[in-house]
C-alpha cells in the first residue's frame, strides 16, 4: 500500500484500489458539500464529479471549507472552490467541476457510482432520489435545519437511500402533504439559518456510511440508514421512522421506474458497446465490493 494510506490499511487490503476506481458526485457545494468533497480527497476517492449553479457570495463565508474573501469578491463558482480543496488535498484525484445542475449534466451524473446529496427543500431531494433510483445510484443525502425556540435547536439528518430498499417517502422523510406545500411557496423561501459545524458533523458521517459501503472494514451488514442528528445535544442516532420499515422492499420504486433509460433494450446495443469506460468500471468496482462482503 502506497505510503501515503499506510494509516489507513485496516479498510482493507484492497480497499484504496477500490476507492482510487470510484466515480463519486457531490450534488450542491455548500457547507455539507464542501466537507465531503475535502474529506473523499483525503481518503483517496479518484474521480469526483461536482454539481453546482451557484456563486460564492459573502453568506457563504461561515461555512464554505476553502473559500476565501477573495471568492466572494470574485463570485468564484462553488464547483471550483472545491476543485480547489480537493487538488490541494490530494493532486492524483480526478475532478470534473460542473458549473450548472445536475439535470444540465445527466451525462456526468449518470457516470457516478455514488452520489451525495447536500441541497435544501424536499422537491429537490425527491427529484434527485427519483433519478438516482432510474440509474441505479446509491444516494447519500445529508441536511440541517436551526428551529425558532427558546433555546434555538439544530437537527439535521444522514440518509442512504439504495434502489430497491427503503427510500425517503418509505422512511416518512418526504411526504406528500409537505411536499405539496413547499411546491405552493416555491420561489418565495428566505435564507435558512446555517452554520459550520453542524455541516461538518452531518458530511463526516455520511462519508463514513459511504466507506462502509466500498470498504470491509466494519463489516456492517446494513445498507439503508436514516440517522437524525440533534445539534443540541451533539448526538446521532437511527431516527425511529427508520425502524418501521428496515428490510421492506420499496413500494414507491416498481420494475418500470429503475433501470438507466439510456441503457435500455430500445436502443439495441449491448451496454459495453455504448459506454465502456463505465461498465468495465463498475464490473471491477461491484466485484471488488461483493468480495468484500463474503
Amino acid at each position: 500500500m502506497n505510503s501515503r494510506y499506510s494509516r489507513q490499511s485496516f479498510l482493507g487490503s484492497d480497499s484504496q484500489e477500490v476507492l482510487a476506481g470510484c466515480s463519486v458526485g457531490i450534488v450542491g457545494l455548500g457547507g455539507g458539500g464542501s466537507h465531503i468533497a475535502q474529506q473523499l480527497a483525503y481518503i483517496g476517492v479518484g474521480n469526483i464529479t461536482l454539481f453546482d449553479p451557484d456563486e460564492m457570495d459573502w453568506p457563504n463565508l461561515n461555512r464554505t471549507v476553502g473559500a476565501t474573501t477573495l471568492d466572494a469578491q470574485k463570485r468564484t463558482p462553488k464547483v471550483e472552490v472545491a476543485k480547489r480543496i480537493i487538488k490541494a488535498a490530494n493532486e492524483n484525484v480526478s475532478v470534473t467541476p460542473l458549473c450548472g445542475t445536475w439535470q444540465e449534466h445527466f451525462e456526468y451524473f449518470r457516470a457516478c457510482d455514488i452520489v451525495f446529496g447536500c441541497i435544501d427543500g424536499l422537491l429537490p431531494r425527491k427529484m434527485l432520489e427519483e433519478t438516482c433510483r432510474r440509474a441505479l445510484i446509491p444516494l447519500i443525502d445529508i441536511g440541517m435545519d436551526v428551529h425558532l425556540g427558546n433555546p434555538y435547536t439544530i437537527s439535521g439528518q444522514v440518509i442512504v437511500s439504495i434502489p430497491g430498499e427503503p427510500c425517503l417517502r418509505c422512511m416518512q422523510f418526504i411526504r406528500d402533504t409537505d411536499t405539496a406545500k413547499e411546491e405552493s411557496k416555491y420561489g418565495h423561501a428566505g435564507g435558512t439559518p446555517q452554520v459550520i459545524w453542524p455541516n461538518g458533523a452531518l458530511a463526516s458521517t455520511a462519508v463514513g456510511l459511504f466507506m462502509q459501503m466500498v470498504t470491509p472494514w466494519c463489516r456492517n451488514q446494513e445498507r439503508s440508514f436514516f440517522l437524525g442528528y440533534d445539534g443540541n445535544a451533539m448526538t446521532f442516532e437511527r431516527d425511529q421512522r427508520f425502524g418501521l420499515v428496515a428490510g421492506v422492499v420499496c413500494p414507491h420504486f416498481g420494475q418500470d421506474d429503475l433501470g438507466d433509460p439510456f441503457w435500455t433494450p430500445q436502443w439495441q446495443e449491448p451496454i459495453e458497446q455504448k459506454n465502456p469506460t463505465r461498465f468495465d468500471r463498475m464490473k471491477k468496482w461491484l466485484g471488488a465490493l461483493l468480495q468484500h462482503r463474503k
